[in-house]
């Protein structure tokens, strides 16, 4: 049965070829195996290929107009078969670029295959104090850069590949069901290059990048948290023959401190006091991340408050406000004492009303 080609694009048999070119880029976007993953995308995209592949090209439209598409599959003189995405469309000078403008890729039909080096992980550990005010970190890491002994060619007498006559891909033409299809892939014998070399550089043994130790400094901001990473971007492995260098990725570690937690951008700290202080009140000396400040403790502070110190933590990542410290008490009892603090203590507790008969009175209903 003869396929409506025009239908397969949704246009007007009389369509101009820029309706044709409009329409196919709407359908291969909404098709394409990368972008849909349906089950029936593949199978929708290689329908679209086969009607712009025809329609696109005034000779075959002509003969598709005529004779219908059973014409292709019968080996008339239009039949060479219909040309994979990006490739083989004859009156469409811009057509490869279709693949760029979806994908941000390039067209594998005018261009060679372009190499991107690999992305590296470095380790470092820093303090909770480095982590609230920043810091410089020199590292020290080896990845692969451009041999000096070839510039980064692989060798010399450099020259067109034989096989894919500097393209960088091989074509071939294979019989489907929908007659006979176009495929283009990267050349292996130069790997996509275009190019082939003569003498192999001794040094990289061709592959035109080998391994050399680096040093960096690295700035690592205000405010970074745990297992955060850092990309220094190019810094990663260089890619052969010229492509782009990869991404250096800094994934830093914070050190537990001794005593200062931290929760976001706040920190935790607990600090004793004296069961006078708590009672009677006073003003202690409390250490920061900012240095030493004062905090009032009230009469009557129970164990376990948590007093709130404001700006005295950690600087926002991302913007220029602090988080705060907050400082819980912890009452201490003392393990030694003296005869003259028990006498004391004795007198404190004749005075004393025994909190356990308030509470029990409570829960006993005794009045």
């Amino acid at each position: 049965m003869s396929k409506d080609y025009y239908d397969t694009l949704g246009v007007e048999k009389g369509a101009s070829k820029e309706e044709i070119k409009k329409a196919y880029k709407k359908l291969a976007k909404r098709y394409h195996p990368d972008l849909n993953k349906a089950e029936d995308a593949e199978a929708k995209f290689k329908e679209v290929n086969e009607a712009v592949s025809v329609l696109g090209d005034d000779q075959k439209r002509q003969q598709y107009d005529q004779f219908g598409s059973n014409y292709f599959k019968q080996g008339g003189q239009g039949g060479r078969g219909f040309s994979d995405f990006a490739g083989g469309f004859e009156g469409f000078s811009d057509f490869g670029d279709i693949f760029e403008q979806f994908f941000g890729g390039r067209s594998r039909s005018r261009n060679t295959r372009t190499y991107r080096g690999n992305d590296l992980l470095y380790q470092v550990e820093i303090t909770l104090e480095e982590a609230a005010f920043g810091t410089k970190k020199e590292i020290h890491f080896s990845k692969k850069q451009k041999c000096d002994a070839c510039d980064g060619k692989g060798g010399k007498d450099i020259k067109t590949c034989p096989t894919c006559h500097g393209t960088g891909q091989v074509t071939s033409v294979r019989r489907t069901p929908f007659g006979m299809f176009q495929s283009t892939s990267i050349c292996r014998d130069c790997q996509g290059q275009g190019k082939t070399v003569d003498k192999i550089c001794s040094v990289c043994h061709g592959k035109s990048v080998i391994s050399k130790k680096r040093s960096i400094e690295v700035d690592i901001p205000a405010g970074i948290d745990n297992g955060s990473k850092l990309r220094l971007q190019g810094e990663g492995d260089d890619a052969p023959q010229s492509g782009t260098p990869g991404d250096l990725y800094l994934q830093v570690f914070v050190k537990e401190h001794e005593y200062f937690k931290r929760r976001d951008c706040d920190i935790i700290l607990e600090v004793p006091v004296s069961f006078t202080q708590a009672a009677l009140g006073a003003s202690i000396e409390v250490p920061t991340l900012h240095g030493k400040a004062i905090l009032k403790v009230p009469s009557k502070t129970q164990t376990g408050t948590i007093f709130k110190m404001r700006d005295k933590g950690i600087k926002h990542l991302n913007g220029h406000y602090y988080g705060d410290q907050l400082v819980k008490l912890i009452v201490k009892t003392p393990e030694k004492l003296s005869k003259k603090q028990k006498d004391l203590l004795n007198q404190l507790h004749k005075l004393e009303d025994n909190p356990q008969n308030s509470f029990f009175g409570k829960l006993f209903g005794k009045k």
